[in-house]
């Protein structure tokens, strides 16, 4: 319903009651990397549903509208704040030079995308860094079908896929009404 723009408040509805479900059916609630990763795919389907609102329909065909779309703005803002959580659960504390420069670099570009400073680049460069770590860590194709690991690696994989896609939602619809790169603008 989502990719054919149809009904896709309902359809945003039923994915959010399936991934909260899916929380309370696997008795993991108290699991904070499944929690936070959870609470990323939700502000994914915020911004999905942020393009949605977007592409409403005026009363009037091509008369320009007053004002912003405020409910518009604060589900980018409450989006990119929920996809920062995807981050935390990539943070490790291990003393190598690439994890250390995969910390400090995941953070500040998260950051940056929390506030919405220099958004649309950071989220871009985001997008590349778990594109890559994805593929690294979640490589559930070289995993043998009979091993239950594959299974595991498959979900979490796709989920960080979800996760990506909603840093090209930010990519595409910029940081909206709420956010640095706007009040630069008024300055």
């Amino acid at each position: 319903m989502v990719l054919g723009r149809l009904k896709v408040d309902i359809a945003c509805g039923v994915l959010f009651f399936i991934v909260v479900l899916q929380t309370f059916a696997y008795s993991i609630l108290w699991d904070m990397q499944f929690l936070l990763r959870n609470l990323a795919l939700i502000g994914a389907l915020l911004l999905v549903l942020a393009e949605a609102r977007a592409e409403g329909r005026s009363l009037f065909a091509g008369v320009p509208s007053l004002g912003e779309n405020k409910p518009k703005t604060y589900l980018q803002l409450a989006g990119r704040i929920l996809l920062a959580f995807m981050f935390i659960t990539l943070l490790r504390f291990e003393i190598s030079f690439l994890q250390i420069v995969q910390d400090l670099l995941g953070s500040i570009l998260m950051i940056l995308v929390t506030v919405g400073y220099r958004t649309k680049l950071s989220a871009l460069m985001l997008v590349l860094v778990l594109t890559v770590l994805n593929l690294y860590h979640n490589a559930w194709w070289t995993v043998p079908s009979y091993k239950p690991l594959r299974d595991f690696l498959k979900y979490d994989f796709f989920q960080t896929l979800s996760v990506i896609g909603g840093l090209l939602m930010i990519v595409y619809l910029g940081p909206g009404g709420v956010s640095m790169d706007e009040h630069k603008k008024k300055w």
